[in-house]
């Protein structure tokens, strides 16, 4: 195992197949399994879901929001009731977005300048400013177990000019940020390249993280619209540039499918909102792909979600109840639905987990990628 580097994270790759890896990350709130997918607590609580149901999915690690919780509760009130695993009662790793996507996903409601942003709150109009060391104060204050550089997210398309501007304004923040961070045993900041799908440009980025210095590095400015394809080509294009022996992280991303193809570019850790918004949303991603419970086929079916899953959902209940639940409106549905996604998606990154220890990725991602291009069988 792993130990703790004197003032940060302990990494290290346990296997390889071809790019990916099997890895295991180290920090002050324990053990991550890599690759690794974190559902995303944007406001200290993963939606729909009990801290010990998250547990029992496997996630090892959350994610946080720092632009969410600066606005509400506010960082300073988080720090009082003992920090996020406190207040939320997850003692396990937390990851924080810095806030950075959120601010610049506003448009007209914030402005960008070369020490910060300043922008409008979403809920109620307040004025506030985030800079590169006002983002690395509230992650503190979070008690973050990781923190990350605040970035500005580069918006797709946009002109190699344009990206390139914005890569290296984000590049001078990652300094600052670096900087401000206060060093402690099993914590850790995390670099983000950006640069748009310019390979000239990701290269840069990483040699500037690289430079600076950082526990981890993740890959931002994707799924913003570029499509799969430009995806995975800006990965292919970036991976081979970042350190072997810190975790690789790319924020924001996704569907199975973009995982299974992440995962075998090197990716070793993943956030998005997808499995819980889409359980919210009636929508259950299974092994032969996503079913959407609202449809009057699920009706009288008496099968599980998924035979293989063994969530609550499926050990338990029909597609006929769940179809029953969501079409009654019953809370019941939706808190079902998203417990399903989250350990469809646990048990996703456990396969590939085995998958390379044993060498055998590629019969791996066939498997999964057949099974979710079959998509589901009626009843007869």
């Amino acid at each position: 195992m792993p130990s703790p580097l004197p003032d940060g994270l302990g990494f290290r790759v346990l296997a390889t197949d071809g790019a990916a890896r099997r890895g295991r990350l180290l920090t002050a709130h324990g053990t991550v399994e890599t690759p690794a997918f974190m559902p995303v607590g944007t406001a200290a609580t993963v939606k729909a879901m009990m801290p010990e149901t998250v547990a029992a999915t496997g996630a090892e690690i959350l994610l946080a929001n720092t632009y969410h919780l600066m606005l509400r509760p506010g960082a300073e009130a988080v720090a009082a009731l003992g920090g996020l695993h406190r207040m939320m009662d997850w003692p396990r790793p937390i990851l924080t977005d810095s806030g950075g996507f959120q601010v610049m996903s506003l448009g007209d409601l914030c402005r960008i300048d070369p020490d910060g942003v300043t922008f409008k709150s979403h809920l109620d109009g307040s004025t506030h400013r985030l800079t590169p060391v006002r983002a690395i104060d509230i992650q503190h204050k979070l008690d973050a177990t990781i923190s990350m550089v605040f970035d500005e997210c580069t918006p797709f398309p946009a002109e190699h000019e344009v990206a390139a501007a914005s890569m290296r304004r984000s590049m001078d923040w990652a300094a600052r940020c670096r900087e401000a961070f206060v060093p402690r045993p099993g914590y850790g900041l995390f670099g983000i390249v950006q640069g748009g799908v310019y390979p000239d440009l990701r290269a840069e980025s990483a040699a500037r993280l690289i430079d600076i210095g950082f526990e981890g590095y993740a890959i931002g400015g994707l799924a913003v619209g570029e499509g799969q394809a430009a995806m995975f080509e800006t990965l292919s294009a970036t991976v081979p540039h970042l350190p072997t022996d810190r975790p690789r992280y790319l924020m924001g991303v996704g569907k199975p499918e973009d995982l299974l193809g992440a995962v075998a570019r090197g990716v070793d850790m993943f956030d998005c909102v997808l499995p819980t918004r889409s359980g919210r949303t009636a929508q259950a991603f299974t092994r032969r792909g996503p079913l959407n419970l609202r449809n009057a086929r699920h009706k009288a079916d008496p099968r599980p979600l998924d035979e293989a899953c063994g969530c609550p959902a499926c050990r338990r209940f029909s597609r006929a109840y769940l179809h029953h639940l969501i079409r009654a409106g019953e809370i019941l549905g939706l808190m079902l639905l998203t417990t399903h996604n989250v350990t469809l998606y646990q048990d996703l990154m456990a396969d590939l987990r085995q998958a390379i220890a044993e060498g055998r990725l590629k019969a791996e991602l066939e498997a999964w990628r057949n099974g979710l291009a079959r998509g589901d069988v009626s009843p007869m």
